[in-house]
């Protein structure tokens, strides 16, 4: 779990800094891009989690081919990425979905579903709640940096070492939840 925390943080704080580097200084179109990439990755790890299930039950295990399960996510991925933002641009036209395929397909919470396991259930159930804890984390590191953005930083912490160590902070935050939950 803790691992499972880490990864989404990581991916938050990548995903964020790329978005950042696209669009620098227009805080509500970076806002927007944050939803947008927070219900793209959702619906591409809800998705290709699905897919990748189907593919590997009832095309790899009848034809005994179970080692090449990684294979079954990874192109499923890519190719269920493309053809999703272009129907997320259709239909909710109010947020900008153009420019976000290579963060979509960059993003470590997409590829952790791969290392969950081999086409089991887990796999299944853990690609539905990867997206919005995704999208909850990017939401939340986006208002912190919008918060520090408007704070008097000295000129050495400004930019990449303050997102640091706000993420880390972020991670002990994190950490101290899943430490709530005994097994």
């Amino acid at each position: 779990m803790t691992e499972l925390l880490v990864a989404l943080l990581c991916a938050a704080l990548i995903s964020q800094y790329l978005l950042r580097v696209a669009l620098p200084g227009d805080p509500p179109l970076e806002r927007r891009r944050v939803h947008a990439l927070g219900l793209a990755t959702t619906l591409l790890v809800a998705l290709s989690g699905a897919f990748s299930y189907l593919v590997v039950h009832f095309v790899l295990q009848p034809l005994a081919l179970d080692a090449l399960w990684l294979f079954a996510y990874v192109p499923v991925a890519i190719l269920l990425s493309q053809p999703l933002l272009t129907v997320l641009s259709r239909r909710v036209p109010a947020l900008p979905f153009d420019g976000l395929w290579l963060p979509l397909l960059a993003n470590a919470g997409v590829l952790s579903v791969v290392f969950l396991g081999p086409g089991n259930t887990t796999q299944l159930i853990y690609s539905l709640g990867i997206g919005p804890a995704f999208w909850l984390t990017l939401s939340l590191f986006n208002d912190l940096r919008q918060r520090i953005d408007h704070n008097d930083i000295p000129q050495p912490f400004k930019g990449l070492p303050v997102d640091l160590f706000s993420a880390g902070l972020m991670a002990v935050a994190l950490l101290g939840l899943n430490a709530m939950i005994k097994p």
